[in-house]
């Protein structure tokens, strides 16, 4: 089943070999297209192993795997723009808490899915790590409760941490 020109207007960056990198946080670059599948609810997740962003107070650099999950709706989010918005949180000063909820909800704005989470699973410096986790379900739908019991047992078996 191919698309047509109504489901893929807007994408501008895929196929682009002339696209340039953004050093400056930006949501701008994001783009969507037509979820051919809304007849059924399925996720779609993205691993972004090689996320960086600066500490606001210290300047130094952190690095974590950003765990994108959501159930879309009628718009879906084209992955090399989000590779490219998340590449612009590279000088980005802010704290790990709200690198996942600014992704989050820049993403919420973007393609209203019906349910959407967002971990970050950040490396160690001075000894601790720090793992937030944020998520969001449509209110008045399904997705609102499937929120609440993902987010009161995100973290029920956490992962033997001896990678980082």
């Amino acid at each position: 089943m191919s698309r047509n020109e109504k489901e893929v207007e807007g994408i501008s960056l895929l196929g682009n070999q002339n696209v340039k990198y953004n050093f400056d946080y930006s949501s701008d670059i994001l783009e969507t297209f037509i979820n051919k599948h809304q007849d059924n609810d399925y996720f779609v997740k993205f691993n972004c192993p090689e996320f960086t962003s600066l500490c606001p107070i210290t300047g130094q650099p952190d690095f974590a795997t950003i765990y994108i999950s959501y159930v879309p709706d009628v718009k879906m989010v084209e992955s090399k723009s989000l590779k490219l918005y998340l590449f612009s949180f590279r000088n980005h000063g802010d704290f790990h808490e709200d690198c996942v909820n600014v992704i989050m909800k820049d993403l919420i704005k973007l393609m209203d899915p019906k349910y959407i989470e967002v971990w970050g699973k950040f490396t160690p410096r001075g000894g601790i790590s720090i793992d937030p986790y944020c998520n969001y379900g449509r209110k008045g739908t399904k997705w609102e409760e499937v929120a609440f019991n993902r987010m009161a047992n995100h973290d029920l078996y956490p992962e033997k941490v001896d990678n980082r």
